[in-house]
């Protein structure tokens, strides 16, 4: 099923269930008046929003509401936790080759990650604000999965049963902010402005067979100002899903509805493109020895969709536009 959240006006909006056309959907709000509300009782939830999935399914022009997208936020509008890995080690290796950086020893056996802001969150359709073009403003374009609770010492074999929902987002991030952030030792802050999130959230088994052992083998589209600049392959995860749960629940528990993402996709393939500008600067420092692709700037847009081998948008299209900050 595939399930988003209409803005009414509310902090948390409506959840509504969408059908695959992504053309009508029903309000579940005697059932879940909002996502979060879904996920804190999933195992009630989820029969009767299945159920509401499967009516949309019968054809009937008049069953359901007609959806306006332009209407979405993000499918959970604040999240608990919003934690993203780094786990197409393609775009480590090539941004850390660029500015003669050795990745770490432990890059193939243990998982980056970082934490990011929650409370504010990006609808698909949302002006990425951009106070200082100095910044560096650019794009990721990445695959999220929403989680159960998950218990401290959560195992890889047994993360499937934590994964909830998947999604697609656009992690923001300003480049020139970040040196000096790490250069402190203590991580990324300034740099990670609120990331946007996918129209819809859907359940794995929307995905087929193209979801399994922790990863989606879907390639992500990414369009920036109109031209396509990749379609990488979101199965080429060093790191699986479930490897990233495994490594996140070393220490510590986390709450229904927190977001996991896999990090910018990238392929070895340098034919699939970039999901990010760092990653198109950094080759071209490495063929030619300077980079000549400007980051964003007010005006531009970007947009990332994943659709599946019968060509449906599976997750809804992220269109995002750059907007001067006043």
């Amino acid at each position: 099923m595939r399930l988003a959240t209409l803005r009414d006006g509310t902090r948390d909006g409506a959840l509504i269930v969408v059908g695959r056309n992504g053309d009508r959907y029903l309000r579940p709000g005697g059932i879940a008046p909002t996502m979060q509300a879904a996920l804190d009782d999933w195992e009630l939830t989820a029969p009767t929003l299945a159920m509401m999935a499967q009516l949309l399914e019968t054809g009937r022009a008049d069953f359901g509401e007609p959806l306006d997208v332009a209407r979405l936020g993000p499918p959970l509008p604040r999240a608990y936790e919003w934690i993203d890995g780094s786990a197409f080690l393609e775009h480590v290796r090539r941004v850390r080759k660029a500015r003669g950086a050795a990745p770490p020893t432990t890059l193939e056996t243990d998982p980056l990650v970082y934490q990011g802001g929650s409370g504010v969150l990006l609808g698909p359709r949302d002006d990425i604000p951009l106070a200082d073009p100095n910044w560096g403003l650019d794009f990721e374009s990445e695959v999220a999965v929403i989680l159960a609770d998950t218990p401290q010492g959560t195992r890889a074999g047994d993360a499937h049963a934590h994964v909830r929902l998947v999604m697609l987002a656009n992690d923001v991030t300003l480049r020139r902010l970040v040196p000096d952030e790490l250069a402190k030792g203590f991580g990324f802050f300034q740099s990670k402005p609120a990331t946007a999130f996918s129209p819809f959230a859907v359940t794995p088994d929307e995905l087929g067979p193209a979801w399994r052992d922790g990863r989606v083998h879907l390639p992500v589209h990414t369009t920036y100002n109109g031209a396509l600049v990749g379609d990488p392959n979101a199965g080429e995860m060093h790191f699986s899903f479930f490897d990233l749960i495994a490594h996140i629940a070393r220490t510590r528990s986390f709450a229904a509805g927190t977001i996991l993402g896999s990090g910018t996709v990238s392929n070895a393939d340098r034919a699939r493109g970039v999901s990010c500008l760092v990653e198109r600067r950094a080759l071209e420092q490495i063929d030619g020895g300077n980079a000549t692709t400007p980051f964003m700037s007010a005006g531009d847009t970007i947009a990332i969709e994943m659709r599946d081998a019968a060509g449906r948008d599976v997750c809804g299209r992220i269109d995002q536009r750059v907007a001067a900050a006043p």
